[in-house]
């Protein structure tokens, strides 16, 4: 128990090590700009195929099983409201943050993993270039700024898959759907929106790029390296969906 005890603590010992050595090359000259905005491409661009096909499918599947129940009371009229405030309030970053770490954190911890192993961060050391800065930095930047930008993404598509879904059954057009969409959101659903989305985005990059960057020798390290960046980034981000809850329903 006392060793388990012990090897957590040098673990926090160590990730807030990683996390200040971020800070401080965060905010010291140069900055790898080209770097960042390709990590960026890397991953906004090229996860928009699933993440549009998932935020539809999550927004015409939640509308179909919310029908059902407003239907006993007579409350079909409300679909809309309920599904804007679900969805920017809660499900959007959600989903967003579940795609993205599965997808660009197995690739981030694979990614700096496989560097690891083949010695090319030793080797990026020894040319002069900071591996911390151009490497954990950039991604972190990335994950943090592209993240809120799916998530109003996803949003807007999970909409249409609702509106796609209600005018299936009702005659409703989409700008009666869109003005009783924005009419039932609050400046406070998009914010608390914005504040997931952010926090999401810079824990799969944290985590990811600790997990990667640290990872053991060997060919098993990169597979480990993946799943664990996948495992961890998911089970921060209920973590965190949890606590942002608990605050936000103060306001």
């Amino acid at each position: 128990m006392r060793r388990k005890i012990e090897s957590l603590l040098i673990e926090f010992a160590k990730i807030h090590r990683f996390f200040m050595r971020f800070l401080r090359e965060l905010v010291s000259p140069p900055y790898e700009l080209k770097e960042i905005i390709r990590q960026c491409y890397e991953i906004g661009w090229k996860s928009f195929p699933l993440i549009s096909l998932t935020g539809f499918i999550v927004g015409f599947v939640f509308t179909k099983q919310s029908r059902p129940s407003l239907e006993e009371f007579g409350a079909t009229s409300m679909l809309p409201a309920l599904i804007s405030i679900a969805i920017v309030r809660a499900l959007a970053p959600l989903v967003t943050a579940l795609i993205a770490s599965g997808k660009v954190g197995s690739q981030i911890g694979a990614e700096l993993s496989s560097m690891n192993v083949t010695e090319q961060i030793d080797a990026m050391e020894v040319s002069g270039t900071n591996p911390t800065k151009f490497l954990i930095v950039s991604r972190i930047i990335a994950t943090t700024t592209m993240i809120p930008v799916l998530c109003f993404y996803v949003a807007g598509i999970g909409l249409l898959g609702g509106y796609l879904s209600i005018a299936a059954k009702d005659d409703i057009t989409m700008l009666s759907f869109f003005n009783q969409v924005f009419e039932s959101i609050a400046v406070k659903d998009v914010f608390a929106m914005v504040i997931r989305a952010v926090v999401f985005g810079f824990t799969i990059g944290f985590s990811s790029c600790y997990v990667g960057y640290n990872s053991s020798k060997g060919t098993e390290g990169v597979g480990k390296a993946a799943n664990t960046a996948v495992v961890s980034s998911m089970f921060l981000v209920f973590i965190e969906e949890l606590l942002i809850v608990q605050v936000l329903s103060f306001f």
